[in-house]
């Protein structure tokens, strides 16, 4: 599985963002997508995640700003950023857990793209 991850940029605060990753290869029928951030200095933290039974879980600092979403048959996941703040400034990476049989999972990482928001 191979990740490619795309959207990010600069943006003042306040303002939108979408980022894509579109996953190659098969993800499997259980799996989770989902994004991660490390910002400066900071350790890399879950950002959102998608299941494929369909729920979703959010980190408490961007509940009710941003949306994760996946677009099933093209193995896309996108996370819409809205009411950015400066603090939201990281790396983002995307994430593909694929499950196997019983409760073997394997991980794959995008590329990481970035996100700057300026005051």
């Amino acid at each position: 599985v191979q990740l490619q991850a795309s959207g990010g940029g600069l943006v003042q605060a306040g303002g939108s963002l979408r980022l894509s990753c579109a996953a190659s290869g098969s993800i499997g029928a259980m799996n989770t997508m989902g994004w991660y951030r490390r910002a400066p200095g900071k350790q890399r933290e879950l950002v959102a995640v998608s299941t494929s039974s369909g729920s979703t879980n959010y980190a408490d600092s961007v509940k009710g700003r941003f949306t994760i979403y996946r677009d099933n048959p093209e193995n896309t996941v996108y996370l819409q950023l809205n009411s950015l703040k400066p603090e939201d400034t990281a790396v983002y990476y995307c994430n593909v857990r694929k499950y196997s049989s019983g409760t073997r999972s394997s991980d794959y990482w995008g590329q990481g793209t970035k996100v700057t928001v300026s005051s």
